[in-house]
């Protein structure tokens, strides 16, 4: 596939407007040395060298969408306090629009603290609240949805199971999407009931959600058709014609109603795989609702996913980073297994 016309496609998604739904968090990486054991407990002692906040969940979507040169509008919730508050300074820092982030009283922030040795993962703290909106919320979060979605081309919709995405949340959004002719494209959450996104346009699980989702037995994890079965159990539960799977050093699986692509990754080194699933969504929304192929936008998203799991925590790819790597790459070959080809 020719890498200049990729190039040059990106360059089409600038400006775009995405309304961004879902949990918002607050992530925090605490690194440093551990070379020695406590003399309290056979633990290891971090030496503190750097204290570092990024926004997370849904959050990081926005930054993904922006660093790629969209216009994320972010509706989200919050607890009062400093957690949201950091939240909302680190939209500013990053220039999203932090206006439609909503604060509930009876919430507290979700923040998931990430100790750090090194490139090594040691420990993760987690504060958050696992309850649905107050019922004044909700309906401020509605009337948002109602002013903010007939200025975007489409919606990323994240469901990290933290109490904003609810199945009428996701019905609404279908429903008034489709109206207004738009696409909603879900990150879906591995414990949601998979027919509670009925009607979505399209979803990005990665492999293992993919099996928990669909309900199959997880023994079958590597057979190449019982990734088919699962994919073709999802999009009819969900009345879809097109799903991604996301497969780790594997890169994605595109599947269609008479077709499956394999899309290998670009990643030359792999420290961190924190967000990446992010970074994958906003790239095909990027793409894909700004007039590129799925198959081009998945190739695209791929590029920026090996992009982010070369870096440490939840930060995004760049627009000159993702460039950069399609540019590199001289010949683009997709490995279609032997299925049925559609006629497009």
């Amino acid at each position: 596939m020719n890498q200049l016309l990729l190039a040059n496609q990106i360059h089409q998604f600038q400006g775009m407007r995405l309304l961004v739904i879902g949990d918002i968090g607050l992530d925090e990486y605490i690194s440093g040395d551990a070379s020695r054991l406590s003399p309290e407990a056979p633990v290891p002692v971090l030496d503190v060298h750097t204290e570092q906040s990024h926004l997370g969940l849904s959050g990081n979507v926005a930054h993904n969408i922006k660093s790629l040169g969209g216009e994320p509008l972010l509706l989200s919730v919050v607890g009062n306090d400093s957690r949201g508050k950091r939240i909302s300074q680190l939209l500013e820092s990053s220039e999203i629009d932090g206006n439609h982030l909503l604060v509930d009283e009876s919430r507290f922030t979700t923040h998931k603290i990430r100790v750090m040795a090194q490139h090594h993962h040691l420990v993760r703290i987690d504060y958050e609240t696992k309850k649905p909106l107050s019922e004044k919320t909700e309906t401020l979060f509605y009337q948002k949805i109602e002013e903010l979605l007939p200025s975007c081309a489409g919606i990323v919709l994240q469901d990290y199971a933290k109490g904003v995405v609810t199945p009428a949340l996701v019905q609404h959004l279908v429903q008034i999407a489709h109206t207004q002719n738009k696409k909603v494209l879900l990150d879906p959450h591995r414990t949601v009931a998979l027919q509670n996104y009925y009607g979505v346009d399209l979803m990005t699980p990665n492999h293992e959600e993919a099996f928990l989702l669909s309900g199959m037995a997880s023994e079958d994890h590597h057979s190449e058709e019982s990734l088919k079965e699962v994919a073709h159990r999802i999009m009819a539960t969900v009345a879809s014609d097109r799903l991604v799977i996301t497969r780790g050093k594997q890169g994605m699986r595109l599947f269609e109603t008479h077709r499956e692509i394999n899309l290998p990754t670009y990643a030359k080194k792999v420290f961190d795989v924190t967000g990446a699933g992010d970074t994958v969504i906003s790239a095909i929304a990027l793409s894909w609702l700004s007039g590129s192929s799925l198959q081009e936008a998945c190739i695209i998203a791929n590029h920026a996913a090996g992009i982010v799991v070369g870096k440490v925590g939840c930060v995004p790819c760049t627009l000159e980073e993702l460039i950069e790597s399609i540019q590199q790459e001289s010949s683009f070959a997709f490995d279609p297994p032997n299925r049925k080809k559609s006629s497009s």
